[in-house]
């Protein structure tokens, strides 16, 4: 039996923070491209986890995947 006011599954995915490789693995582009698109706006910008640590939040990646890439 779950208790009451667990939150669900996905609710708790998405509090889930990605490492830069983990990122990348799942939107292959470079890593002097992603950076760019973060300087410029196109990519979401990291949550600092420690002074040389930076990770993405999987909600934030998730949203990027699913915007259809404008040409």
């Amino acid at each position: 039996m779950w208790p009451r006011g667990r939150r669900s599954l996905t609710a708790l995915i998405s509090t889930i923070h990605m490492r830069l490789p983990a990122v990348l693995s799942v939107f292959p582009v470079s890593r002097s491209t992603w950076w760019a698109g973060i300087s410029t706006g196109r990519f979401p910008k990291g949550v600092k986890l420690g002074p040389r640590i930076t990770a993405w939040k999987v909600e934030d990646i998730r949203k990027l995947i699913e915007i259809p890439e404008v040409a």
